[in-house]
């Protein structure tokens, strides 16, 4: 029988043969997968088999970017979730319960602050912030019902260093795991599981993509713990896109290029701002005078980070002034791409905390986090000279 058109174009395609291999991932936008039978769709479904059924539960493209990231780290299982906050929410539902308890750093990004402290606490999961680079202080604020310690490896925006060692053994003594957000150290610097953490969150928008145009997050973990993992990913709607996955694999084939020239770069930026007499101080692990330089040493590999933050002498208006200077760099509150940007931290990643708040914490109104780039060591120097040079 011939077919028509209306019968031939909306047929799904069949993929033709394929004895080579691409050297460059394919896309795989399909939402849905044809499955041979009934019990191949509930055995895939339960895990039994491999394969796809739904792009929410699995895809090919987040399982290529997961197994990277499962080398990258060392960790047996990895989920790719739709942004770095995602990544956090599912490490969250799928391991707290109403009444359990959370100790969370007290220098963690503004939102995740939010996440813990507010949004936790409406679900009756209570918290409590500490100063989690006192250990003494971390063991006390751990209760029999605490389920996880919470920490930034390299904290924002202030750049103190967890002593991650320490603090799982400290957790684990007590029965709770702890969760670290490496987003500032990415695993090309920090592999916290090696380390003796339960989870790792990055968010992959940051520099392990690297080239600002995807959202995506990820959460890596061990077999013990990671059962209900896949369940509230896809359940609770937490799933990432096969476009967004595809550019961070991409992505990911330059990190390491990427982050050792900014991790040097950034050392360069440090060592010249902590002589300027502009800036009343310099936070970053990699200068000797940092409080955390020692265990910085010991911690990383390739390197401090990119970020460095600044306190400029003078109140909210120097921070302005600064920024209306620094022209060629863009005011962009986020951080970890090629390009150099920079960050108010008041007004925008902390601004949802009160002015009493940010001064404990060292905020400062004159605080300037800045993402250092891949540009060459000299182009970065002359942004800030020229940002910096006296009117």
């Amino acid at each position: 029988m011939t077919k028509r058109p209306d019968d031939i174009c909306p047929r799904p395609e069949r993929l033709p043969p394929q004895p080579t291999w691409p050297m460059a991932m394919p896309i795989y936008p399909s939402s849905v997968w044809s499955c041979d039978s009934t019990t191949q769709a509930e055995e895939i479904l339960e895990g039994q088999e491999t394969g796809y059924v739904y792009q929410r539960d699995r895809h090919p493209n987040a399982d290529v970017f997961a197994e990277k990231c499962c080398e990258l780290h060392h960790a047996a299982q990895a989920v790719v979730t739709s942004s770095g906050m995602a990544a956090m929410a599912t490490a969250i539902v799928s391991q707290v319960s109403q009444g359990d308890h959370l100790v969370v750093s007290n220098q963690l990004y503004g939102r995740s602050l939010q996440l813990l402290t507010g949004e936790c606490a409406r679900l009756g999961i209570t918290s409590d912030l500490v100063d989690t680079c006192d250990l003494t202080a971390t063991a006390a604020a751990i209760r029999p019902e605490t389920k996880l310690v919470i920490v930034e490896t390299i904290a924002n925006p202030l750049l103190r260093v967890a002593d991650i060692a320490a603090l799982a053994a400290v957790a684990h003594q007590q029965g709770a795991w702890l969760l670290v957000d490496n987003t500032f150290a990415t695993p090309v610097i920090c592999q916290p599981l090696e380390l003796g953490a339960d989870f790792v969150v990055e968010s992959v928008s940051k520099m392990m993509n690297g080239h600002s145009d995807v959202m995506l997050g990820a959460l890596l973990g061990h077999e013990a713990n990671w059962q209900r993992v896949p369940l509230v990913t896809s359940t609770w709607g937490f799933s990432s896109s096969p476009f967004d996955c595809w550019l961070a694999t991409r992505g990911l084939a330059t990190l390491h290029l990427r982050a050792e020239r900014a991790c040097a770069n950034a050392l360069q930026v440090a060592e010249y701002l902590a002589g300027h007499s502009q800036v009343a101080g310099v936070e970053y692990p990699g200068l000797v005078d940092h409080v955390d330089h020692g265990l910085a040493r010991r911690q990383f590999q390739n390197g401090y980070g990119a970020m460095v933050t600044f306190h400029l002498r003078g109140e909210r208006t120097a921070a302005d002034q600064f920024i209306e200077a620094a022209r060629n760099i863009p005011f962009s509150p986020s951080l970890g791409e090629v390009s150099t940007s920079l960050s108010h931290p008041a007004s925008t990643s902390h601004r949802g905390l009160s002015l009493s708040e940010r001064e404990r914490l060292g905020i400062r109104d004159a605080t300037i986090r800045l993402s250092v780039g891949t540009e060459s060591e000299e182009f970065v120097l002359n942004l800030l000279r020229e940002a910096l040079a006296p009117t």
